[in-house]
């Protein structure tokens, strides 16, 4: 990116920068080492709760998070406990997702990526034309999750007080640089930077800062940063490579498109209904940090040969992606076990591989490639992301269930709506008889085709085709 005749020039080759540190596994972020695990007992540790996502608690190597430091096992009462918190986390965390969908058309998996990031503690890149709800999409969850949100568009003239604030006058003249960060940038736990590529050098290596250490640079203030997920958003990938160095820190990516042709009217009627104003929380940075003290005291070691095999077979098929990239994607599958009310990760929780895969072309590919290994993919809190991430039976399954209701609760009562709606039926019907055969159809799928070859069958139709081969 040229800016007064000079390429952008990024500081990316400290090792801080590079997230190399945890290069041998699953860790905190870098600044993280000196553990506050130690000496803690475990009654303390069954209450523990992060104010700050920087004081995150590094698991000692091998050992349960919530095992005592004096090396005793946590009780399995107390064992009972934690995860029935985790558990009503996820529940709050589900709820906010669906709350923050009602409306949004084809964007549901952008929703759930974010939620994913942000108790994973990394970041997402939205890529898409400008126009298709990228902004409402992570404002609505930012809302309903009931963080300090931050948002900005980023022109090529944007100077970096209107990001990380201005410098404080009066600390000025004493010859102190001081920046006031409050409702800035620094001190958001949720923020959307659009066109973040457009940023001049000294915004971006700042941003460098906050998105690797959580922590603000900038004269004589440091400061660490409750951030919990930071979303960019661009109308492409950029094709400077110091550029593409500095978007390689966003791990996951989504592609949005416009929405697609056969939901047209549902994109209307949402639009039309959408209501202005602020939504009321649901759930609460509190629910985000105790899933994310859950997914960072898993043990990866049974699932890492699973996650090795997925990487040979993206190798073999022509998929290279950064070592990092490859080393931080044990967060996402972390995160999505959590979400999901699982103690331990399995192969149901390999589907973010699809996303931490760096363009459009090779996520298409690797999720073809990974079909096999991603069939026993499925989420209860993140449905349409685990669908679209790993197009897996069980998956989709759950994807094509929660449709199927809502769909059936909106038979229209009006005639001139009855028409539309039985074809959205009838496709129904269409999607279950594609994705699963007599012997591999779930019972809550076999219930809900019986319910639509009702309907069709009172609309004097025949489902088509007649019945699953």
């Amino acid at each position: 990116m040229a800016r007064n005749g000079h390429p952008a020039q990024l500081s990316l080759d400290a090792p801080d920068q590079l997230g190399l540190h945890d290069s041998a596994g699953l860790h905190d972020p870098p600044e993280l080492h000196d553990s506050p695990w130690q000496g803690r007992r475990a009654e303390e540790l069954a209450d523990f709760a992060f104010e700050d996502p920087t004081q995150r608690p590094t698991p000692p190597p091998g050992r349960s998070a919530d095992a005592v430091a004096d090396g005793l096992n946590t009780p399995p009462l107390m064992e009972h406990r934690i995860m029935s918190n985790t558990r009503s986390a996820a529940d709050q965390v589900r709820a906010s997702i669906a709350e923050a969908c009602v409306g949004l058309v084809d964007r549901q998996t952008l929703v759930e990526l974010v939620v994913l990031c942000a108790v994973a503690g990394e970041h997402l890149l939205v890529i898409g034309e400008p126009g298709t709800a990228k902004s409402e999409a992570v404002r609505r969850i930012a809302r309903r999750l009931g963080g300090r949100y931050f948002e900005y568009l980023i022109g090529r003239f944007t100077e970096p007080t209107e990001i990380f604030g201005p410098v404080n006058l009066r600390k000025l003249k004493e010859g102190i640089v001081e920046t006031e960060t409050t409702g800035m940038l620094p001190e958001a736990e949720i923020a959307f930077l659009d066109e973040v590529f457009l940023g001049s050098t000294a915004i971006l290596n700042t941003l460098l800062g906050i998105l690797n250490e959580r922590t603000f640079r900038r004269g004589h203030t440091v400061l660490t940063c409750p951030m919990r997920v930071c979303v960019g958003a661009a109308n492409r990938l950029p094709d400077d490579d110091q550029l593409a160095a500095f978007a390689d820190r966003f791990l996951v990516r989504v592609f949005v498109e416009p929405v697609r042709d056969s939901a047209l009217e549902e994109l209307l009627s949402g639009g039309w209904a959408l209501k202005a104003g602020a939504d009321r929380p649901l759930a609460s940075m509190a629910d985000l940090d105790a899933l994310m003290k859950t997914a960072y005291a898993m043990d990866l070691a049974p699932i890492r040969p699973s996650l090795a095999h997925a990487v040979r077979l993206l190798r073999s098929a022509g998929i290279q992606w950064s070592d990092r990239r490859i080393v931080r994607v044990q967060r996402l599958i972390a995160a999505a076990a959590a979400l999901a009310g699982r103690e331990q990760p399995t192969e149901a929780d390999l589907w973010p591989i699809v996303f931490a895969l760096t363009t459009d072309h090779a996520q298409r590919l690797g999720r073809d490639v990974l079909r096999d290994l991603l069939a026993a993919s499925e989420n209860g809190s993140l449905i349409e992301a685990a669908a679209e991430g790993s197009s897996g039976p069980l998956a989709r399954g759950a994807k094509i269930l929660r449709e199927g209701l809502a769909t059936l609760a909106e038979r229209p009562t009006a005639a001139e709506g009855q028409n539309a709606w039985r074809l959205r039926v009838e496709g129904l019907a269409r999607e279950i008889d594609a994705t699963f055969t007599p012997a591999t159809m779930p019972e809550g799928i076999a219930s809900l085709r019986t319910e639509v070859v009702s309907v069709l069958q009172a609309a004097g139709q025949d489902p088509h085709p007649p019945g699953p081969a």
